[in-house]
């Protein structure tokens, strides 16, 4: 695998992340993912759905990608996987104890790599939580999924100070998320109990967050780069339904996020979403988030 080496900004460099559910990974490349991938500089990339075979991403990323693959268990749902032109240096696959996975289901939605750029430890998580479906078992596989999150989320910011968890969270956190969200308070996506998991995320560490269903829990402290970045103004989306014109109105959600820890979130040196100038361009019914965090000395 030959390195490409990585933006100098001075005695610095930018890691350019993205992240994307490409909806399938062969059809997206059918569509156009390979010419966005080859004029975008990205240095990692992070994949949800990608519902292919490690053979399939080894032939259409060729041997300038390092790829780390964990595959669904159900063959053609799911599956994450995380391409780098720097060599990872340890990864891991899953999110919570083996005692849970049943209740989890996590196989194919998350997978952790570590990156050591300008001498610093940088880890990136592609992460594809369940969409849900209120009053099912789908619901209760992402209610205990969004559980480990929180969990992993305080492991991860005890053990390193430079993590990004990125990917398609399928939750809208607030109403600047979501272009119609009083019609969907009632639906998987945008459910108070979900956005309350948020609350948390995003809360000052340690302190008690009142999330927006009225529970009390315990703020992780994490950062939204999106809301951030962008401020109190609706969207920018992620993600847009291939029903009407949801595209071409921008009646989106913003459910695709990069989530890093404080002293990652100091760091960002751009975001934008790259969103397809027009219906018939789109290689997938998600846009990639393009994140540049400055990392080394």
């Amino acid at each position: 695998m030959s390195a490409v080496p990585i933006r100098m900004v001075g005695m610095t460099q930018t890691l350019r992340v993205a992240s994307v559910n490409v909806n399938g990974v062969r059809a997206a490349f059918r569509k156009g993912m390979g010419d966005w991938l080859a004029s975008r500089g990205v240095d990692v990339l992070a994949m949800q759905e990608v519902r292919a075979d490690d053979s399939h991403l080894a032939e259409l990323f060729g041997d300038e990608w390092q790829i780390l693959h964990d595959p669904c268990n159900i063959k053609g749902r799911a599956g994450v996987a995380i391409a780098s032109r720097v060599p990872a240096v340890a990864h891991r696959v899953g999110l919570g104890s083996a005692e849970d996975q049943e209740r989890i289901q996590s196989s194919g939605r998350w997978i952790e790599a570590d990156f050591e750029v300008g001498g610093e430890l940088v880890t990136v998580i592609s992460n594809y939580t369940h969409s849900g479906e209120v009053d099912t078992p789908r619901q209760e596989a992402k209610w205990a999924f969004l559980d480990a999150m929180g969990v992993r989320l305080d492991q991860l910011a005890a053990e390193r100070e430079l993590v990004t968890i990125v990917g398609d969270f399928n939750v809208g956190h607030r109403e600047f998320d979501i272009k119609n969200w009083k019609g969907n308070v009632k639906r998987s996506g945008f459910l108070p109990r979900e956005r309350a998991y948020f609350d948390r995320f995003f809360g000052p560490r340690g302190e008690t967050v009142v999330g927006v269903d009225g529970s009390e829990g315990v703020g992780h402290g994490w950062i939204d780069v999106g809301r951030r970045w962008a401020g109190e103004v609706d969207g920018p989306y992620s993600w847009w339904s291939n029903r009407g014109q949801a595209f071409d109105n921008d009646t989106g959600w913003r459910i695709d996020y990069h989530v890093v820890t404080p002293q990652l979130g100091e760091r960002v040196e751009n975001y934008v979403i790259d969103r397809a100038a027009s219906y018939d361009e789109r290689w997938s019914d998600h846009a990639p988030v393009v994140v540049d965090y400055r990392v080394g000395a």
